[in-house]
């Protein structure tokens, strides 16, 4: 996929956080420990990836008794690559970011 193909498939709240090239928290919930790695204002977005958690269908009851056929959807998630305090890099979750 190339990059023009990436950015159109992305959520607009994803595009926003690309285009400016830094994100911030989006609330508190974000575990302290993590947040302190980042700077407070201004956290530099350095990529970000698609990607897809696939499924699972169960057909056989001998695995999940009583039910003889359980579905757990196929997941899309977009993780961003941040550039820590330190130069590290971590993967987040984009729905745990807002445009900085």
């Amino acid at each position: 996929m190339t990059n023009k193909k990436l950015l159109a498939a992305m959520p607009d709240s994803l595009t926003a956080i690309v285009e400016c090239g830094y994100a911030i928290w989006a609330s508190d919930d974000v575990d302290a420990a993590l947040r302190e790695r980042f700077d407070s204002k201004r956290i530099p977005v350095v990529g970000v990836r698609h990607v897809r958690v696939w499924g699972l269908q169960v057909d056989d009851e001998r695995v999940l008794p009583g039910r003889e056929r359980t579905q757990i959807q196929d997941e899309e998630i977009w993780e961003v690559n941040l550039e820590a305090k330190n130069g590290s890099r971590y993967e987040v979750e984009s729905k745990l970011l807002k445009p900085a």
